[in-house]
């Protein structure tokens, strides 16, 4: 008993010593996690604060991970490990992880490339390839978009930034265009004077750039007449519907008629050609 008592004692500052570590880890960890809680809550509301919001989720990821690395390191501290040889160490496998991640980094690259040059911003709608969606998110590895059609779609960022983009809503106005088609009997002034009504008619189009009107094609079946007017984005999709559903009663009501394709056929009788080249032979 004497000898267990003393191996007791020896041991009873090694198991004080490991158990204030603990405790003082346990502690780091639950500030980190705190800190982490109120940093992002601090990135956020810099959004709040007319920073851009594009930034604020790769700066909040930045910041919460930046904060976590921070607490882990105090934590190995306190149980005595030598922090510049780990940081140094996981340099080292950092560039390994790199050459094995490389695609990763390459959507990582392009977010940062995103977030500096702003081709786009959240809430602007894009095209890239053939996918259109209005922007929600850009974070460090992935886009987000939503589509007209309501889907989610989650976009790696260099293949976004690889594609020609096509930001719609970035600049103020639009221009919208009309193809009015109408029989090669009918007045070419007259479809144009319905145009132009239809243009007054709508206050949502702009004075400046003036509206323009022009023979566009004597196609096959019909002369199609051309309008070409500026509206602001926000109202491009409303006027142009608006536009489209006027044109036909207008046209109708000036007794325009909309030609459909037509083709002419020649059809030659064999029957009866064949007696008149005998004859002729004869």
């Amino acid at each position: 008993m004497d000898g267990l008592k003393a191996q007791l004692e020896e041991l009873w500052p090694v198991v004080m010593d490991v158990g204030l570590n603990v405790l003082w880890a346990l502690l780091a960890l639950l500030v980190t996690w705190i800190a982490a809680k109120i940093v992002a809550r601090g990135i956020r509301r810099l959004g709040e604060k007319g920073i851009d919001e594009t930034l604020i989720p790769v700066l909040e990821t930045l910041a919460v991970w930046g904060t976590y690395v921070i607490g882990g390191l105090v934590v190995l501290d306190i149980f005595g490990a030598n922090t510049t040889s780990l940081v140094a160490l996981l340099g080292a496998a950092g560039i390994a992880v790199g050459l094995a991640l490389k695609d990763t980094l390459q959507c990582i690259a392009a977010g940062f490339v995103l977030l500096g040059l702003r081709p786009f911003r959240v809430g602007e709608t894009i095209q890239f390839g053939s996918i259109i969606g209005t922007v929600r998110k850009i974070g460090l590895f992935t886009t987000e978009l939503d589509t007209p059609d309501g889907l989610r779609i989650s976009a790696p960022n260099d293949k976004v930034w690889g594609e020609t983009l096509t930001n719609f809503t970035r600049n103020a106005s639009r221009r919208i265009e009309i193809i009015a088609s109408i029989a090669y009997g009918d007045d070419i002034e007259t479809g144009m004077n319905v145009l132009r009504k239809l243009v007054a008619e709508e206050p949502r189009i702009l004075t400046e750039p003036e509206p323009a009107y022009a023979v566009r094609a004597l196609a096959d079946s019909s002369v199609n007449l051309h309008l070409r007017a500026w509206t602001t984005t926000d109202d491009y999709w409303d006027v142009y519907w608006s536009l489209m559903k006027k044109l036909k009663p207008a046209l109708e009501a000036e007794g325009l008629s909309i030609p459909f394709p037509q083709r002419e056929l020649h059809i030659i009788n064999q029957a009866e050609k064949q007696p008149r080249e005998k004859v002729a032979h004869e």
